[in-house]
């Protein structure tokens, strides 16, 4: 009973750990470091790597001493003969005696060791490897840039649908209010149907985008939760806000950053392209040139007419070789040529494709810094419209109420405070997302 205890015990624990693993609350950056280590796509990026070091470990191997063991048991079943001149034994000329040369049964075991000394491809492989390992840290740090840029997208919808529902559900409540006073007003023959039915048709609207909201604030929530790597429907609070972080992300240095490409990531990958190609040219290459290897070898071998080789009297008879093997390619029909060539005109190919990079990049960094510039501006653009979208309806309000406005100016001003709020919010969020772009294509191999 004690130990069925313990156990449960070690079972709660570890449940417990389990369930401490995940956060309940993330500040953006926290987010973003979370999600860095637990995102599935940058986890299997890693994996990238691990395999890519043991690939490198494979072809270094191949160049590294060879032992292979071999245990061989024959049984004949009808067994093998050769046929003598039976003169040799005082026999008639022109005829022949049967001989079995060897026992019915035998067995052998032997070790080899091999050594590659020289062959060209496994020199291009070395540095292949090397290459290839490179290729895929440098795709590691791109799917992190992937991340990280996701991340902030993911989180700064979730914290759009947020304010959006405040600002909806306040609204709404305002419109409550307004209602309710027409309605006593109507009813009192004070006001005009018209003006109670243009307010019912705000508030239905606004009621449909409250609902609409609701349900984007579901998947908000929800596609932030894969970015970082976690259950689809867990429940995590989120500190940062919105506005908050876009002034944090309003930095007039990020225009002035180095608009050199050759650091960027996209840069280095495709330098990679160039640097596997070529490999790819002197493997091509190599393949007319010699290879040289060596081996050496030991063994025993047993014969008998049955299966007594377990038997301690069993003679053993030991054999040993030593071999080089020198294999010189002489004509392919011009095969090795063609492949050359094709390997040369991939190499020009990724070399096209370099520059093209290059040209891309800048384009890219020229078109980021202008859209964050516009996002910059265009935020005091929509704070100061919506200053002004507010004491517009403020003053349609109390015109309304005091019988200078009519009810269809008042909706107007409603209409145009609703979308300033949501323009204002967009900016913000503009802001975020554009920095995050420009930080992701100006990024190097450090985060």
């Amino acid at each position: 009973m004690k130990n069925k205890l313990i156990t449960l015990f070690s079972l709660c624990l570890s449940m417990v750990a389990f369930a401490q693993e995940v956060p309940t609350s993330f500040s953006l950056q926290e987010a973003i470091d979370y999600a860095l280590i637990h995102n599935r796509t940058a986890k299997n990026a890693s994996r990238d790597i691990k395999m890519a070091e043991e690939k490198k470990w494979e072809t270094t191997a191949t160049g590294l001493p060879q032992i292979d063991a071999a245990v061989d048991y024959q049984n004949w079943l009808k067994q093998q003969v050769s046929l003598l001149p039976a003169e040799i034994t005082g026999g008639p000329p022109g005829t022949f005696i049967p001989v079995e040369f060897s026992q019915k049964q035998n067995i052998g075991a032997t070790a080899t060791l091999r050594q590659l000394l020289f062959d060209g491809s496994y020199l291009v492989g070395l540095q292949a490897s090397k290459v290839y390992l490179e290729i895929s840290q440098n795709a590691k740090i791109k799917t992190d840039l992937e991340v990280r840029k996701a991340v902030i997208n993911a989180y700064g919808n979730v914290l759009v649908t947020n304010e959006s529902l405040k600002i909806i559900e306040s609204n709404r409540a305002i419109l409550e209010s307004n209602l309710i006073e027409i309605q006593k007003t109507y009813e009192n023959g004070l006001e005009e149907e018209e003006s109670l039915e243009q307010i019912k048709i705000s508030l239905s609207s606004l009621i449909s985008d409250l609902n609409n909201v609701k349900r984007l604030k579901i998947l908000a929530h929800q596609m932030l939760n894969i970015t970082l790597g976690i259950d689809l429907n867990s429940k995590i609070i989120l500190t940062d806000n919105l506005e908050m972080l876009s002034l944090q992300y309003t930095s007039l240095e990020a225009l002035a950053a180095d608009d050199s490409v050759e650091n960027t990531i996209d840069y280095l990958i495709a330098e990679n392209d160039v640097e596997s190609k070529d490999l790819f040219v002197k493997l091509a290459m190599s393949k007319g040139m010699p290879t040289l290897s060596a081996f050496v070898n030991g063994g025993y071998s047993a014969f008998n007419e049955n299966f007594g080789f377990t038997r301690s009297d069993q003679k053993w008879y030991a054999s040993s070789m030593f071999g080089v093997s020198l294999n010189i390619p002489i004509f392919s029909s011009l095969g090795r040529s063609a492949a050359t060539q094709q390997a040369r005109i991939d190499l020009e190919k990724a070399h096209e494709t370099l520059i093209d990079t290059e040209q891309q990049l800048k384009l890219q960094i020229s078109t980021a810094k202008s859209e964050y510039q516009f996002a910059i501006e265009d935020y005091a653009n929509k704070k100061q419209n919506l200053n002004l979208a507010e004491s517009i309806e403020r003053k349609n309000e109390t015109k309304f109420f005091e019988g200078i406005a009519s009810s269809f100016d008042l909706r107007q001003a409603q209409m145009q405070l609703y979308q300033a709020q949501q323009e204002y919010l967009q900016a913000m969020i503009d802001i975020i997302n554009k920095k995050a772009e420009l930080d992701a294509i100006l990024n190097t191999t450090q985060l």
